[in-house]
C-alpha cells in the first residue's frame, strides 16, 4: 500500500506532507539528470523549448539561462497543480516577462500549436503517463520537423522502484517508451549510457520526422 501511495505522489505530487517530501526528493536527486537533459538537448539561444513534467523547476531554471535571444521561449507543462504552483513561484519574473510560459495540463493534451517547438526535454517523467502512445503522439504533434527530444533517467534506480511496485505497470521500461516514440513518427530513437562525475545514467533521444 505504501508503494502504491508513493508511486501516486511521484507521478502527481499533491499539497500534502507526502507531496512536500516528494518535492524535496526531486530537488535532491533529479538535479544532475535535469541539467544533463538540458545540455544534451542542444538548446540554441533563439529556440522554443518545452519541458514535460517540470516538477519544482530545476530543468526550467537551467534551460532559461540558454535562451538569450529575444525569440527564445521556454514552455513547461505539469499535471500536478502543486508542482505547477511551485515552479510558477520560482520562475515568476520570467513568466511575467513572457520569456517562460507554464501550463497546468496533461502531456497528452497540451494547449500548444502544431509544429512550434524546437527542443523537448524531460526527466523521470514518462513512467507515470497512463498511455505512452498518446503522450508520444502529442509530443510529436507540437514539435517542428527535425526537432530533438531528450529524456534522462537512471534505469537501475527506476527498475528498483518498479520491483517494489512503486512504478505502475510496465510503462517504466525504456523499450516501451522508445516503441511508442517510433510508432508516433519519431526517427533515430536510441538510448545511450552517459556519465556525469560519479553518476552513470541513460539518455533517450528521438527526432521528430514529419
Amino acid at each position: 500500500m505504501w508503494a502504491e501511495k508513493l508511486g501516486k505522489e511521484l507521478g502527481y505530487p499533491t499539497r500534502s506532507l507526502m507531496g512536500w517530501l516528494v518535492s524535496r526528493f526531486l530537488i535532491a536527486h533529479n538535479r544532475v539528470l535535469e541539467e544533463n537533459a538540458v545540455q544534451l538537448s542542444g538548446i540554441q539561444p533563439g529556440d522554443t523549448v518545452l519541458e514535460l513534467g517540470h516538477g519544482p523547476g530545476l530543468g526550467l531554471q537551467s534551460a532559461a539561462k540558454l535562451l538569450t535571444e529575444p525569440t527564445g521561449h521556454l514552455i513547461g507543462v505539469d499535471f500536478s497543480e502543486y508542482m505547477h504552483k511551485m515552479a510558477s513561484d520560482i520562475m515568476k519574473e520570467l513568466v511575467a516577462s513572457g520569456k517562460v510560459t507554464l501550463h497546468h495540463c496533461d502531456v497528452a493534451a497540451m494547449p500548444l500549436a502544431d509544429s512550434t517547438v524546437d527542443k523537448v526535454f524531460h526527466c523521470n517523467c514518462y513512467y507515470f503517463w497512463p498511455d505512452l502512445r498518446k503522450g508520444a503522439t502529442e509530443i510529436h504533434r507540437v514539435m517542428k520537423p527535425g526537432g530533438l527530444m531528450v529524456t534522462t533517467m537512471k534505469v537501475s534506480a527506476v527498475a528498483a522502484f518498479a520491483k517494489k511496485q512503486v512504478m505502475p505497470g510496465e510503462n517504466w521500461r525504456p523499450e516501451a517508451y522508445m516503441a511508442a516514440l517510433r510508432d508516433s513518427g519519431f526517427s533515430d530513437v536510441r538510448m545511450e549510457d552517459r556519465q556525469q562525475k560519479l553518476l552513470t545514467f541513460q539518455a533517450i533521444y528521438a527526432t521528430a520526422s514529419k
